[in-house]
């Protein structure tokens, strides 16, 4: 009986130190293995479409072309052809590098635009309507990818983008929610009712005739279409109706960029990410050097110190990240340095395993920060010639300004938010602009996505990113270590619970009923306040990974309808 007794309560102690790793709705295995070819991303309608591509012969630069074009169908939330994002590759040869086809401010943007005549802020310009949105990038990057790398016909490649939105997606739970609960906005931005704005359900199928048409157009013309065409007459006469500034001259003068990647190592591990104005690359490399020197694995998985650690390596970053970074083209940067071990452990010489290091204690200089938006999407892919790429695009808030050119059927983004409205000043959320990407015209703002691919020992070994806004970089962060470190599967990786700290606010903010509240009150106790609340959901990661035996695994996160689907 007292053996019994005690069995129980070692049961009961272990309950309270280990936090939860899966909910009811995720028990059931999902994770998928195959032999030559992955793609991971946010609705399986669009992994379906970039895997037939590459069963058709082409190579994952040509599925990276369909699966965005498929998601701009199947996921508007994100998904676009008038936004922006980012590109990390890998050839087949060990060749990397990115492409950066972020959105742009307007020509007749100005540091001030969204201040008032007493200087303050006004709510809602940088985010709502015609004055929020960036000229956008997304068709100038497809089709320079194309230019680079594409294999197949382009026609192939949007084709089925163009079918699905003549026969419409079928609409998921969680797809339902999102939509019916930004509905509201529709109506007020676009003084129209638009194809979303109705009160979906699940299994009901929604179809983009207009979108269809548009997608048509950009097959049939090219680039031209989209910035000087038919399609721009549009975009620009229906955002000088809702107060935009954005000219035919800005969209004829986009051009997406191929920058050097940040590249640094992690051990035997080599990681490739994205440059500014991403903050991205430079974020992960200041916090994985910073723990490098720790016994990260002996810690163990989400306990005190490997959370404590973390956190504070997150912590120096972005306090970086706010104060140093911006587009390379405006601003100047030490990147060397900021990416550099040397400095990283600098950063970390007043760490204390005792207790918090405030965060007033570790500013650097006249540091700032600012909102990003959580709404982005990911996807990774990975062909059988051994070609990898993982891409990051947004509208940046959810359905970005909310504003829906009709003939075109398509959102634009509200891309300028991400620019600091008045440095030095707390926005609505507390938060401080930075200098650095203070508003600029023809400047691209800074962006937390963190699009990553990963070799080891000289071979591929993992691709993966996320949407999230500033939780990107900590997502991409523990789902590497969840892997590397404490050699879990990748689907595991990516439904683990996360965690994030951003330097400001001054806390640790975690996914609700993920973590024991014996494992909260330990942090308490040294000095971290934990915030449950204000992140129910931190990062979605799409990722696959190279297995020893050359196989690929997905991991496609629970938190959103994502799906692995590869042959």
């Amino acid at each position: 009986m007292k053996r019994f007794t005690l069995g129980i309560l070692a049961i009961l102690i272990l309950a309270q130190c280990n936090p939860p790793t899966a909910k009811k709705n995720h028990m059931v295995s999902r994770e998928v293995i195959t032999d030559s070819a992955m793609v991971v991303c946010a609705r399986t309608e669009a992994s379906k479409i970039g895997i037939k591509i590459l069963k058709e012969g082409g190579n994952a630069f040509d599925a990276m072309i369909a699966t965005s074009f498929a998601l701009a169908v199947s996921y508007p939330f994100a998904g676009n052809i008038a936004g922006g994002g980012f590109m990390v590759y890998q050839t087949r040869d060990g060749k990397t590098g990115t492409l950066d086809f972020r959105e742009k401010a307007p020509l007749a943007a100005s540091r001030n635009m969204y201040l008032d005549s007493h200087g303050n802020v006004i709510k809602g310009a940088s985010t709502l309507g015609g004055l929020s949105v960036g000229v956008p990038g997304t068709i100038d990057g497809l089709f320079q990818v194309y230019k680079k790398f594409g294999t197949l016909p382009f026609d192939s490649l949007i084709q089925p983008a163009i079918d699905l939105a003549k026969k419409g997606v079928v609409v998921t739970k969680k797809q339902a929610e999102r939509i019916n609960h930004y509905r509201k906005y529709f109506a007020m931005e676009n003084g129209l009712t638009i194809p979303l704005d109705k009160d979906w359900k699940a299994g009901d199928t929604i179809k983009y005739p207009q979108l269809a048409k548009t997608l048509e157009r950009i097959r049939d013309n090219g680039r031209k279409e989209f910035y000087e065409g038919e399609t721009a007459d549009m975009l620009v006469s229906y955002l000088k109706k809702h107060g935009g500034i954005i000219t035919k001259k800005d969209l004829a003068q986009y051009q997406a960029k191929w920058r050097k990647a940040i590249v640094f190592d992690y051990k035997d591990a080599r990681i490739i990410s994205m440059p500014p104005p991403s903050s991205g690359g430079v974020c992960i490399a200041e916090i994985l050097n910073a723990i490098e020197p720790f016994p990260v694995a002996t810690n163990g998985h989400n306990t005190t110190k490997y959370i404590q650690l973390l956190t504070e390596a997150e912590r120096r970053a972005f306090a970086d990240r706010d104060y140093f970074l911006g587009d390379a083209d405006y601003v100047k940067m030490p990147i060397d340095t900021l990416i550099s071990p040397a400095y990283a452990r600098r950063r970390m010489a007043n760490f204390s395993w005792k207790h918090a290091t405030p965060s007033s204690e570790i500013a650097h200089g006249d540091i700032n920060g600012f909102h990003e938006s959580m709404e982005t999407t990911h996807f990774s892919i990975v062909d059988k010639f051994g070609n990898a790429v993982s891409v990051t695009t947004t509208l940046n808030g959810a359905y970005g300004s909310k504003l829906y050119v009709p003939e075109g059927g398509f959102f634009l983004n509200n891309e300028m938010d991400d620019f600091s409205s008045k440095p030095g000043t707390p926005n609505q959320f507390g938060l401080i602009g930075g200098e650095a990407n203070s508003i600029q015209p023809g400047k691209r703002m800074l962006s937390s996505m963190s699009p990553t691919i990963i070799d080891r020992k000289g071979k591929l070994y993992m691709v993966l990113g996320s949407p999230g806004g500033s939780t990107i970089i900590t997502s991409v962060v523990q789902t590497f270590l969840n892997v590397y470190e404490f050699n879990m599967t990748m689907q595991q990786a990516v439904d683990a619970p996360r965690f994030h700290m951003q330097w400001l606010p001054d806390d640790i903010q975690m996914e609700p009923g993920r973590f024991s509240l014996s494992l909260q009150d330990s942090l308490h106790k040294l000095g971290y306040t934990i915030d449950t609340t204000n992140a129910p959901v931190i990062g979605k990661v799409d990722a696959i990974l190279i297995m020893p035996d050359g196989k690929l695994e997905g991991g496609a996160d629970y938190r959103g309808d994502d799906k692995s689907v590869g042959y």
